[in-house]
Parts: structure tokens; C-alpha cells; sequence
């Protein structure tokens, strides 16, 4: 009979210790929606959640905050590695910080040198695989993220087949299946991993997310279509055809996204406050957000936006040529990101060319992003292939309609022409024409909010995801359990 559900989940980064990407939202908010499912859907009590962070050079001025845990060693070629850890509490939640000499050894969370990552984040996950032996609670799952800590799974395989960790099963979630992180080369001998026969692809098997792909006891993809389209030759980078033989292993959970953090009707970071009932209020947004950018301030120029990493992948390419076309109608635009430098330098010149109507903001802001979903009429995501998307969840959040490519988990949460419209294709005159059509919509207000109050009233809470995952445990569990019986 199952028991308790304990979960040691481990990534690179989660809100609010240190975020880079869309991975820092996920490992922010899950956990914590894991840890408050009724006790009644989990059959007991709420699953323990407890998260493991490597301690990044960026983290250690608040040293202070976190408490000393535990020291211990973990063998490696050159000699025995020191970790030490540090416990602190994010709502309750236990959180524990890793540190040892190669976690510590770049200022950054992801280095520009594949041979420092290599090391930094074998080392991190291996080191969360010995944790649990230093805790006086046990996990019965161990959740890993993406290729930074796909090898704990790797690792843990390894050791259930000497007899060790047989009451722990695996789960990978692949938040982007085209990173699997640097060929690790040496560094898996030097970590004392066996390279064994996986059925890889020769070129994977030394690549740390393949290596976890074959060795999590369940695989999740980020959205149901990104799961589908990861078996295809298209976006299966070269690992199609072992996905679909793992296919009754493979499940598409969509992410969600923290809805108590973005609330329109209590947002601290926007001028003014609004929700379905007062959607009225929303125009005071878009008034504050065109004066903070230097735009002539009017309700009825449409405001068309873009928050994202600047990307190929993102579609933003194909920005500056769609526009352009659309050089005769009368609109405004804003992007902000940071990214590949070609593409950074192509919005400058786009707003050098627009100087009048469009703003190119490069950085990270989060207070601006936040000012954006509230205040603009449309946001762009021409995404080639996008494994979720959360910048589209925000935008129905908070009345921004979005236009978004029929990829992945955009095509699983954009409806078209009910709360967004979605691309035939990602090219520059699809864009540019759907562009031109969400301004035609927007001169019809009653339609336009329909379609606002629609994307407001869709649920992408990570309540019924963290349900999925929960279910996923108790199967996984199940398993087991049932593997034991005599």
C-alpha cells in the first residue's frame, strides 16, 4: 500500500533564490503547489517537497541567511570533493543550498565554458544524490530538471543496480529538449560513473540529458503537444526515435504559472489595479506604460509587445521585417529582452527606424515586464518551437491578448480568435498579417473584450499540473509497491 510521497526536487535555479529563465518559475512554484494538494488527493497528507539548489557564487553575499546543515565528501578521480550544506525555508518548504569548490568556481549560474558546467553541474547532482543519505527524512522520489541535474538520475540508476537506492524512483522533466548540456566527457570517468550500454545514439552518450533521459523512471515534457513533437525528426534533436520507444514513459504536463504573484487585481508593481469586473481600469496601464516609454499617450494606438530571451528560437527575426510591412497602419511597439547579439543589434536599428513608435528595451527587468503584460494590447511570441511558453500564460492573465505561433505549449493554451490568434506559420507575413488583424479586432471593443475577459478567466494555475506530477508519483510508486509483493 502506498505511503507517504517525500520529494527531493533539484534544479539549477527557482525563484526567489536566483532566476535566469522560465526553469526558475517552474522550480519556484511547483514545489510549493506540490506541498499544498489536499490531503484527501493524496490519498494521506500533502507530498513533502523539498528543493535542492547549488549554492552559486551570486548566492553566497546572503550566506547569512542559511543555516549550516551538513558537510560531507563525494568521490571523484582527482581526490574526495567537500560539499558543504546550508539549510534555509521558502514558505515553510525545506530548501537546501550545495556548495563545494566547482558549484563555486564561476559568478554566474550557467558558465560560458561548457568544460566548467560540466563539472559544476555533475558535481552539484551528485552531490544532491548523496544528500539523502544525510537527511533524517528519506525521499521516495527524486525529481531532476533539465540536463543540469538530469545525471542524479543517471547516477541513481547506476547504484540501484548494486543494491543501492532501490526505494527511490526518478523523475526528469525536459524543459527544453535541445539543450542537453556539454559532452562530459572525461568528467564522467573522473566522477566515477560507468559509461553502460543505454542504446543512444553514439554522439548522446555522454551528453548529461540524454544520459538522464534513459535513465528516469518517468520523463515529463513541459506541455502535451511539445511532448508529441519531440518524437518527430523535426524537434526530436536526433533522439525521436528513442523518445517514442520511452513513449508509455513520456507524459505532457503543462506549466503554470504562480497566480497569487500575478494578479492583476492586487499587483503591487503596476500603476493601477484591475480585473475581469473592472477591466475599465486597464487603460490607465497602457497611459502609464506609453509616458514611462516616451510614446504619445492614446487609448486607441494599439500597443503591441514583446518580452522574451532574444532568440531564433523565440522568432524574433522575424519582428523587424513584419513590422515593416505594417510601416502605413498606425501602432506602437515595445520589446524587451536580452540575447543573441546579432539580433540585439537588429532591434536597435528597428527602433533608430521607428524612433517615433517603437522602444527596444535590452535587459531584464522584471517591474517593466510585469508594466507591459497590464498595459499593452498585444503581445507577439512567433515562437519555431516553444516546449511551454509562460510569457502568453501572463499575458491572458492580465487582459494583454497574445499572437502566438501553433507550437508546443502554445498551441495547448491559445485559443484562436477566442482568447488569442495563433500563426498559420512562423514566417514575417504571417506575423505581419495577424498583426494587422488583432488591430482590426481592437477597433471593435466589444469583441476585443470578449477576447480579454476569455484569456482572464482561463485557469493555468499550477494547481491541476502539480495534480498530473502528483499522479505521476503515486504510478511510479505503485510500481514499486508492486514489484515488492511476494
Amino acid at each position: 500500500m502506498l505511503g507517504d510521497i517525500n520529494v527531493l526536487f533539484i534544479a539549477a535555479e527557482a525563484e526567489p533564490f536566483v532566476k535566469v529563465g522560465g526553469l526558475g518559475d517552474v522550480a519556484g512554484s511547483l514545489p510549493r503547489y506540490l506541498r499544498k494538494l489536499p490531503p484527501g488527493i493524496a490519498g494521506g497528507r500533502a507530498p513533502d517537497v523539498r528543493l535542492v539548489l547549488p549554492l552559486h557564487s551570486i548566492l553566497k553575499p546572503d550566506k547569512g541567511r542559511y543555516r549550516p546543515f551538513s558537510v560531507f565528501s563525494i568521490p571523484y578521480r582527482s581526490g574526495a570533493i567537500p560539499v558543504q550544506v546550508f539549510l534555509s525555508h521558502f514558505e515553510g518548504m525545506p530548501v537546501y543550498l550545495l556548495d563545494a569548490a566547482p558549484i563555486g568556481r564561476t559568478g554566474s549560474v550557467y558558465a560560458t565554458d561548457s568544460a566548467i558546467d560540466a563539472e559544476k553541474y555533475t558535481v552539484f547532482s551528485l552531490a544532491a544524490l548523496e544528500l539523502t543519505r544525510r537527511l533524517d527524512w528519506r525521499p521516495n522520489i527524486l525529481h531532476a530538471n533539465d540536463w543540469h541535474t538530469a545525471l542524479a538520475c543517471y547516477a541513481l540508476l547506476l547504484r540501484r543496480r548494486l543494491g543501492e537506492f532501490e526505494d527511490i524512483v526518478t523523475v526528469l522533466t525536459i524543459h527544453n529538449l535541445h539543450y542537453m548540456g556539454p559532452d562530459l566527457g572525461s568528467t564522467l570517468q573522473h566522477s566515477g560513473l560507468a559509461a553502460v550500454q543505454t542504446g543512444l545514439p553514439a554522439w548522446a552518450r555522454a551528453r548529461p540529458l540524454a544520459l538522464g533521459i534513459w535513465a528516469a523512471d518517468g520523463l515529463v515534457a513541459v506541455s502535451p503537444s511539445y511532448a508529441a513533437e519531440i518524437q518527430t525528426e523535426a524537434l526530436g534533436c536526433g533522439l525521436h526515435g528513442y523518445l517514442s520507444a520511452r513513449n508509455n514513459s513520456l507524459l505532457g504536463i503543462l506549466n503554470g504559472i504562480d497566480t497569487e504573484s500575478y494578479n492583476p487585481a492586487l499587483d503591487p508593481a503596476i500603476p493601477s489595479n484591475f480585473g475581469i469586473p473592472t477591466l475599465d481600469r486597464r487603460s490607465l496601464n497602457k497611459t502609464a506604460l506609453q509616458m514611462r516609454l516616451g510614446l504619445r499617450t492614446s487609448e486607441a494606438i494599439p500597443l503591441v509587445a514583446v518580452v522574451s530571451r532574444l532568440d531564433p528560437q523565440k522568432g524574433i527575426d522575424l519582428l523587424a521585417p513584419a513590422l515593416r510591412r505594417l510601416r502605413g497602419a498606425e501602432w506602437q511597439a515595445v520589446i524587451l529582452g536580452t540575447g543573441a547579439p546579432t539580433l540585439e543589434r537588429s532591434l536597435k536599428r528597428l527602433g533608430r527606424e521607428f524612433a517615433d513608435r517603437i522602444r527596444i528595451e535590452l535587459r531584464y527587468d522584471a517591474v517593466l515586464a510585469r508594466q507591459i503584460y497590464a498595459g499593452a494590447d498585444i503581445l507577439l511570441m512567433p515562437s519555431r518551437y516553444e516546449p511551454c511558453g509562460l510569457a502568453q500564460l501572463i499575458a491572458m492573465r492580465y487582459g494583454c491578448v497574445p499572437i502566438v505561433s501553433a507550437v508546443g505549449g502554445l498551441r495547448d493554451t491559445v485559443v484562436d480568435a477566442e482568447t488569442g490568434l495563433v500563426l498559420g506559420a512562423p514566417s514575417s507575413a504571417h506575423l505581419a498579417s495577424a498583426i494587422a488583424r488583432a488591430v482590426s479586432l481592437l477597433a471593435d471593443r466589444r469583441e476585443w473584450t470578449r477576447m480579454q475577459k476569455a484569456g482572464m478567466s482561463k485557469d493555468f494555475s499550477w494547481a491541476s499540473s502539480a495534480r498530473q506530477y502528483l499522479e505521476l508519483y503515486q504510478r511510479l510508486l505503485a510500481r514499486v509497491d508492486t514489484s515488492r509483493q511476494p
